[in-house]
């Protein structure tokens, strides 16, 4: 069962915000994708990377790394969605409670080259009770598999949605964030509405 939705009242009065969650291994394209889809200039936490211990030979071309955080913000018809990416190195795993606190919802991007390496995101949603979508970022160079074969690769039960999603494209992103919304909405326990 999961938590009921709750939203985040901004200061101002502005529109009600939706806090999710990104996660996903060491370089899927969370930066990426926050960056693509921020209505403000994204805050992120990159440094360079350093030398031995991390796998980056899907990702040759990786100089840094997200040590914190990535932070983004969106509005998507009366709603702001704040976005918060995990960073994807396990020493830096320690941080990923206090970012999933207050979220309604979560996406794990996955990279069907690498799927060994979701399971553990995968598996930190799941204990935390996070409706959650897959996205599959779609590399130039990677082969589409169906989404009944990624869903048996990553053991995922029938009802979690699986979305191609090109992390590099906005209207992508955004597609990809409108489906997690729907799908928080759908599989949440709204409060009961008491008449008075």
């Amino acid at each position: 069962m999961t938590a009921p939705v709750t939203t985040l009242r901004p200061p101002t009065g502005g529109p009600p915000g939706l806090k999710i969650v990104l996660t996903g291994p060491l370089g899927v394209g969370k930066t990426t994708l926050v960056g693509a889809v921020s209505d403000i200039v994204p805050l992120t936490t990159e440094a360079r990377m350093t030398a031995g211990g991390d796998d980056t030979s899907h990702s040759p071309g990786k100089v840094t790394t997200t040590v914190a955080m990535d932070f983004g913000r969106l509005a998507i018809s009366n709603v702001t969605v704040y976005v918060f990416g995990t960073p994807g190195q396990a020493r830096f795993w320690f941080m990923w409670d206090a970012i999933v606190r207050g979220a309604v919802g979560a996406v794990v991007l996955v990279d069907t080259r690498r799927l060994a390496d979701s399971f553990r995101h995968l598996d930190y949603i799941e204990r935390h009770r996070l409706p959650f979508v897959v996205a599959v970022n779609q590399f130039p160079d990677t082969r589409t598999y169906a989404a009944d074969d990624i869903r048996n690769a990553l053991t995922l039960a029938g009802d979690v949605p699986i979305v191609e999603v090109d992390a590099r494209d906005r209207d992508s992103v955004r597609r990809l964030l409108i489906a997690l919304v729907e799908h928080v909405i759908a599989t949440t326990p709204m409060p009961a509405i008491v008449a008075s």
